[in-house]
């Protein structure tokens, strides 16, 4: 698998209307939406219904998004990072160990409820990554 950085767009509540805009703009397709509620994970009732994952494509356009925690505030700067789906569990923690090197951990790399092992670091020049490995199954 050829590895590809995704945009991931982070937003205060209000991904889903994001997401139907960049819709109309690009013509592109919804593929999937997950909301907070309906994770296996506990998160405030109140965000419920905002988003935890989206994906949208556009031929070779492929856009992430995902509504903010409440004690999360999205500003220009932050509501961006660049998601990379990495292909083995030594990659991950190459990548995590050298880009958190001189930079600042957000999520420190451990399992998730969704199968994956994950991170998130901001590198030493202010660009946040999102490394996931996703586990396979049996």
């Amino acid at each position: 698998m050829k590895q590809q950085a995704t945009p991931y767009l982070t937003f205060n509540g209000n991904a889903r209307e994001a997401l139907e805009f960049y819709k109309g703009v690009f013509e592109g397709e919804i593929l999937d939406v997950q909301t907070f509620g309906e994770a296996d994970y506990p998160t405030p009732q109140e965000i419920d219904n905002h988003i935890m994952h989206a994906r949208f494509q556009k031929e070779n356009l492929l856009l992430m998004f995902s509504d903010s925690f409440l004690d999360h505030n999205v500003t220009a700067g932050n509501n961006i990072s660049l998601a990379l789906e990495l292909e083995t569990e030594d990659e991950i923690k190459t990548y995590y160990d050298r880009l958190k090197e001189n930079g600042t951990v957000h999520m420190e790399l451990q399992d998730t409820f969704w199968g994956a092992t994950f991170a998130k670091v901001q590198d030493s020049f202010g660009v946040i990554w999102d490394l996931n490995f996703q586990k396979s199954e049996g």
